[in-house]
């Protein structure tokens, strides 16, 4: 009895001893296993920081067009017959058997209005093959034709002979043919040859270099001199970012600008690059860019007014187009004076409105002035363009 007094007198005194003990021991515990883990986080995790994507350059927001590309495209290989016997139970002899080969699949060019460029294609497309003939009469299946999209107003050319004008959505020109499956000895098998073991192989596929060329850019061109500001018009008026820099020759790529309005209407408007005196006998960057011009539904006419004469620019510009193409000044255009900021502008206005008979669109690309008189003066040009087209039947170009 007195041995169980004390024992119960020493578990009271032991036990909140034991339990203090216990969490000291746990908390202790707990900190380190904290502090492991966080120094394995600093160690093999990310950052705790709030992540943030860095700022693009603009040299890699400056996007450009590709607008000629050289292919080399070959069709798939027709796949091989076999030469084989069938042999079954019952029935041993029973003769050739070996099924011919599939044919090679094509390369097809398919117009998408989704794409916009030549840059997405691959210098060599080679076309899928056919598989080889099987025992029992079986044939081998064709390769799958290999399509490959390009944008409307594709031009394919091989030398300098064109064979291919894309101008409609969904459009298809096959590029090259598949090669022929090769026949199994099943297709020799004739009444004095009742055995043959002749089987052939696939022939190759057709192999072609072409020149694809984009003539269709956009519903508007800005045409102009070097320097002239279109670069910065194109910038204040769109999302795009195109180089801007005070010398010459800046843009040497075309670049895409897209023009919203509050119907959800959208406006193409290209920045072909400076077309200078003798253009259209390829001086400067010359025919590579005057191609573009010609399906552009309107042009603008960007002059420089801090020159003297901005006119004279206005009458080298229609000429160099009419060399290059007899009406090609006479579509749908507008006169856009640029850098009306500049004091000597001012004088120059009055002078250009007195050689020029149209209406002439006074603004400033660095300052913003007047550009809305441009854009309701664009959706006017391109309101007409859709009415012409829906007169004509035809399917207007939508961006």
């Amino acid at each position: 009895m007195l041995q169980i007094m004390v024992r119960a007198w020493l578990e009271s005194q032991w036990r909140p001893a034991y339990s203090q003990i216990h969490s000291c021991l746990l908390q202790k515990q707990v900190k380190n296993w904290h502090r492991s883990l966080s120094i394995t986080n600093t160690k093999h995790s990310k950052s705790q920081r709030r992540s943030c994507k860095a700022n693009i350059s603009e040299k890699k927001l400056s996007r450009y067009f590709v607008d000629h590309r050289k292919v080399h495209v070959i069709g798939g290989k027709g796949g091989d017959g076999i030469a084989c016997f069938l042999s079954e139970p019952r029935k041993e002899f029973g003769g050739p058997s070996g099924g011919d080969g599939g044919d090679g699949g094509h390369i097809i060019f398919k117009v998408d209005q989704q794409v916009k460029s030549l840059a997405y294609l691959h210098p060599f497309y080679r076309g899928f093959s056919g598989e080889k003939g099987g025992s029992k009469n079986c044939y081998g299946s064709a390769g799958k034709h290999r399509y490959i999209k390009v944008p409307v107003g594709t031009i394919v050319k091989e030398g300098s002979n064109l064979i291919a004008d894309l101008n409609h959505h969904g459009e298809e020109y096959v590029a090259v043919y598949g090669g022929a499956g090769g026949k199994g000895n099943r297709f020799f098998l004739a009444n004095d040859n009742r055995a043959p073991t002749t089987a052939t192989l696939g022939e190759p596929g057709q192999e072609r270099f072409l020149h694809l060329e984009l003539k269709t850019v956009a519903h508007a061109g800005m045409i102009g001199f070097p320097n002239a500001g279109k670069s910065s018009l194109l910038r204040a008026i769109s999302r795009a970012k195109p180089a801007v820099a005070p010398y010459p020759f800046t843009t040497l790529n075309p670049h895409v600008g897209i023009v919203h309005y509050e119907d959800y209407e959208q406006i193409a408007v290209v920045d072909i690059p400076g077309i200078i005196k003798g253009a259209h006998e390829d001086r400067g960057l010359g025919l590579a860019f005057l191609r573009h011009i010609e399906r552009c539904c309107f042009l603008l006419f960007v002059l420089d007014l801090s020159v003297a004469d901005p006119w004279a620019q206005l009458e080298a510009l229609k000429y160099e187009l009419e060399q290059y193409k007899v009406g090609l000044s006479k579509i749908p255009h507008a006169i856009v004076a640029n850098k009306f900021d500049l004091p000597e502008s001012k004088n120059n206005l009055f002078l250009l409105k007195e050689q020029v008979k149209q209406r002439v669109i006074p603004l400033s690309a660095l300052t913003g002035e007047n550009l809305e008189a441009l854009l309701l003066h664009l959706r006017e040009l391109y309101d007409d363009y859709l009415k012409a087209e829906k007169e004509q039947a035809r399917k207007p170009m939508k961006w």
